[in-house]
């Protein structure tokens, strides 16, 4: 009888843990949606502060030689 209990509790643990690894791999538009926000404000804010960041690398690499 042990036995079987102990089945069924691991066949259940297995069934909800299965069922929770699909909801993950559902959500791929949301994922898709974040990654081409990021994109674009890397973008943006390259395309803003280009100047200055290369004069603040240009500096930098001017003090370490």
């Amino acid at each position: 009888m042990t036995h079987l209990l102990f089945l069924l509790v691991r066949l259940q643990a297995t069934l909800v843990a299965a069922r929770g690894r699909r909801d993950e791999r559902g959500d791929v538009p949301g994922w898709v949606l974040v990654t081409l926000m990021t994109v674009g404000l890397v973008g943006a804010i390259t395309a803003i502060a280009q100047p200055q960041l290369t004069r603040m690398l240009s500096n930098a690499l001017a003090k370490v030689q």
